[in-house]
């Protein structure tokens, strides 16, 4: 059984998922953590006696071995390692909704402090791509940013939506790393530098990211859920009904591989091989888990495995020795695992004694009747199931519908449907009444988004007088733009937006892609299609010249830009330019940007007022105290009749201010949802060029570039 080889008791509560180790002298590993009260403790038990305090740093009077570093703001991320090149010491960042400080612990010194518009909710410190030198990439408000150790902003681009989990993972295997990037919109995306190159749908916010060995790496969703993936496999995945707070990979039993280790809400620790999940140890915690680290934290050549705890606990586990032979659970668990056992042998054998009864059934008519009782049906039954798009009523919504049917009088009696991001919970049952039992099940299914989801359907097959039945196992999958019903043009008023652009490719393989990705009827031979939307979104019109040229007709950026991409990615496209014209969303955007200069306004004003006020109240203050110690009362009570009346301006100044910073962030995040859109519709080197020079005229304050470049990419410069 595998315990702990060091316990400490902070008494400093950790705030979750900002935690690391750093050594920021170069030799000695301090854990590191943001607590309460926009603060950052430092945990340095090696150089007692010599402590160094400062504007930013103090003494901590709860515990001697604490350094506390005054940020005075909440802390949003938190990171450690090798900024500086010509540098052995590592360098501590802090971000903030507002800010990134890069600081000097060792020397007492900020090495940059740069105000971040979109804010930092994740960070990572590393090498990424060719870039030389080490950066510290955060993720904000739909923004990634990448600096350097001197504060240069050397890498930018825009993801799909509010970034919450980063990581650097050699992900293509070509020795440099890609970025990892992890969303509120379910999705995983990968960088190679500013291209993104890779995309997994997920079926909740992904909180966490790890990099395990190689491609592979760990993820963490905001629904309990935990997994291993390799590329774009994933290799399995397990859900708890509680939340994983932290995932780390470190290699606990010696095997020369890392496993996932996890840090849950409820306290537990695990350990879970990469390769299948199985879990090889497990502690737990009296409260949440705060964060996972590693680092040799006794100065004594070996790593260990550091958990700590919200409340301020900290553990830390050294690898398993060869003697214990991966066995680090202890006896309670291993009698779990029997029990386990023994149920699935109880299981098995009921199972078995149900077919002993099925070849037992009696003669004559008896025998028909027992072997309708027993579920006995033909040989030849078949499950047969199909797909049709529903366009719904007054009194239903619209929807796919699912039909599940035998091939003779046998009747289906209960059907469960496995399915992503799909179901609540992600499984639907079906268990019709006793009086409605038929050979025929019809499923609404309504997906959320445009991605192509396997439907896992188990079905209960008998007779009508049954008790037990057949289990039929079968996989069905839903095509991507399963949500768009095929109608005549005309029929809706046509959309203002499109794209449009040509490819060098048989008119037949674009055909194929339509009837593969869409629920068509029957086949569709002539490339001139229109739906419409059962979300509501109008109408998708696809037209296709035989010079090449494909137009795509909807008001819906977004769905335009899965269709180029769904289409290339059949195609095997690898760069195409679009012209595209969406005047509603246009215009959108460009009143999003006059409200972003008006915004940006009032927060100068309102800033200046606020100093202003800080003046007066240190005049005040001085004109009250002097009068305290001469004796004039009167004028006191009058100077701090005027402190309160400027303080509670400074309360209502500083709640208009907080509502304006909400609102221009909600506007920046348009303005870099727009220009992912923008990209989306391009593929390969277009789209990077086009996300780049978007944000340099955005920088530049060259709205009427910024629409050029939107509309025709990068050749409208």
């Amino acid at each position: 059984m595998l315990v702990p080889v060091f316990t400490l008791k902070l008494n400093h509560k950790i705030n979750p998922h900002m935690v690391t180790v750093g050594k920021y002298d170069g030799m000695h590993p301090c854990l590191t953590a943001a607590t309460q009260a926009g603060k950052v403790f430092i945990h340095n038990p090696h150089t007692r006696g010599q402590r160094l305090s400062s504007s930013r740093i103090t003494q901590s009077t709860q515990d001697s071995d604490i350094s506390l570093l005054n940020i005075n703001q909440a802390v949003s991320c938190l990171a450690s390692g090798v900024f500086n090149p010509s540098h052995a010491h590592h360098s501590l960042l802090v971000g903030t909704q507002t800010d990134l400080l890069a600081y000097d612990v060792h020397n007492n010194s900020d090495v940059f402090y740069r105000e971040v518009a979109d804010g930092a909710n994740a960070i990572v410190l590393g090498q990424l791509g060719g870039i030389s030198p080490p950066l510290a990439i955060i993720g904000g408000n739909c923004a990634l940013q990448g600096f350097d150790h001197e504060g240069n902003d050397l890498f930018w681009t825009v993801t799909g939506d509010n970034v919450r989990s980063l990581c650097l993972c050699d992900f293509t295997g070509d020795g440099n790393n890609e970025l990892l990037v992890g969303s509120e919109d379910y999705d995983i995306r990968v960088f190679k530098e500013d291209e993104m190159i890779a995309e997994m749908t997920e079926t909740e916010t992904v909180t966490s990211l790890c990099h395990m060995h190689g491609s592979r790496f760990g993820y963490a969703l905001a629904n309990g859920t935990v997994g291993v993936y390799d590329r774009t496999a994933r290799y399995w995945r397990i859900k708890s009904k509680n939340q994983a707070m932290s995932i780390h990979a470190f290699d606990l039993n010696s095997d020369g591989v890392c496993e996932l280790i996890t840090g849950w809400s409820n306290g537990k620790i695990d350990a879970r091989s990469d390769r299948t999940g199985e879990v090889i140890f497990k502690d737990n915690f009296t409260s949440s888990v705060a964060g996972v680290v590693e680092g040799d934290y006794r100065m004594d050549g070996q790593i260990q495995l550091i958990c700590t705890s919200v409340e301020g606990e900290v553990r830390g586990y050294l690898p398993a020795s060869k003697e214990m032979k991966g066995n680090l659970m202890d006896a309670s668990v291993e009698q779990d695992l029997i029990r386990e056992l023994s149920n699935r042998k109880q299981n098995l054998l009921l199972e078995l004694r149900n077919y002993q009864e099925n070849s037992k059934a009696g003669t004559g008519s008896k025998k028909k009747e027992k072997e309708g009782q027993m579920g006995v049906i033909p040989a030849n039954t078949q499950l047969q199931t199909a797909l049709s798009v529903n366009a719904g009523s007054e009194n239903q919504k619209p929807s796919v519908d699912l039909t599940i049917s035998t091939s003779n009088d046998t009747i289906i009696r209960a059907v469960l449907i496995f399915a992503e991001g799909i179901f609540e919970g992600e499984s639907h049952v079906v268990h019709p009444s006793a009086q409605n039992l038929s050979g025929c099940i019809r499923v609404p299914i309504i997906p959320p988004k445009d991605v192509p989801v396997d439907l896992h359907i188990k079905a209960f097959v008998g007779g009508k007088s049954s008790t037990q039945f057949h289990v039929f196992e079968l996989t069905r999958q839903l095509p991507r733009f399963s949500m768009y019903a095929l109608c005549t043009q005309g029929s809706a008023p046509k959309p203002r937006g499109k794209a449009t652009f040509s490819i060098n490719d048989r008119l037949q393989r674009v055909v194929m892609w339509l009837n593969q990705n869409f629920l068509l009827p029957e086949d569709i031979e002539v490339p001139d299609v229109c739906f419409t939307s059962l979300r509501g979104a109008g109408q998708l019109c696809i037209k296709i010249e035989q010079s090449g040229e494909i137009t795509v007709s909807t008001d819906d950026m977004d769905l335009a830009g899965d269709v180029i991409q769904s289409l290339s990615s059949f195609l095997a496209i690898e760069d195409l330019s679009v012209d595209a014209d969406f005047p509603d969303y246009f215009e959108e955007v460009r009143n999003t940007l006059v409200q972003v200069d008006e915004y940006h306004s009032v927060h100068q004003r309102l800033t200046a007022e606020m100093a202003d006020h800080s003046n007066l109240i240190r005049n005040m203050l001085v004109q009250a105290e002097d009068a305290r110690l001469m004796g004039d009362m009167k004028t006191m009570k009058k100077r701090y009749i005027e402190l309160f009346d400027l303080n509670r301006d400074l309360i209502n100044g500083y709640k208009i201010r907080s509502n304006n910073h909400a609102e221009l962030l909600n506007c920046l995040r348009a303005v870099n949802q727009a220009i992912q859109r923008a990209g989306r519709l391009r593929v390969g080197k277009p789209k990077n060029q086009v996300i780049t020079a978007c944000r340099d005229a955005i920088k530049n304050n060259n709205v009427n570039a910024l629409f050029k470049i939107m509309r025709a990419g990068i050749q409208s410069c």
